[in-house]
């Protein structure tokens, strides 16, 4: 049986936005206050601009620390743990309600589609006192896979 090779492939940000609309699945990272990092698993989809969005709520601790701190790195996975996943860095806004309701319409249709009900869904939104993180993506790395380094594969 051959091992398991390692990729990298570098992607121009039309590639990046489409690796990322297919998936859903984000550990968010922002910046305490003391300097360290602050991790958080999310589920984020992609806006008509390309940019990710993530539902929250506004006490969050990493909605706080955007609001202190814009610039945030993102981890995007797949939904199988060995599946391809990339790192990108950005700068995060946070919209509150009343101005975050159409942004968690188009969030909600980026990863499940239509909603049965919208008028209730936006109710829900103002009821729920959402906030949206909305992250402007300026840099990335390659679109990776785990497995062996391609010259230790070789001579296996």
């Amino acid at each position: 049986m051959s091992p398991y090779i390692a990729t990298n492939d570098k992607v121009d940000r039309a590639g990046l936005v489409e690796f990322l609309r297919t998936r859903h699945r984000a550990i968010l990272m922002t910046t305490k206050a003391d300097g360290g990092p602050q991790l958080s698993p999310a589920t984020s989809g992609v806006d008509a601009e390309g940019r990710l969005v993530i539902a929250t709520y506004p006490q969050r601790a990493k909605v706080v620390n955007i609001r202190k701190n814009p610039k945030v790195s993102v981890c995007m996975l797949s939904d199988e743990w060995n599946g391809p996943w990339v790192q990108f860095h950005g700068t995060a806004e946070i919209l509150d309600i009343p101005e975050a309701v159409e942004p968690l319409v188009e969030y909600f249709r980026s990863i499940s589609g239509e909603h049965s009900d919208w008028d209730e869904y936006r109710e829900a939104m103002v009821r729920q006192n959402k906030s949206l993180i909305r992250i402007t993506i300026a840099s990335w790395g390659p679109i990776a896979t785990g497995g062996f380094p391609p010259e230790l594969a070789e001579g296996s």
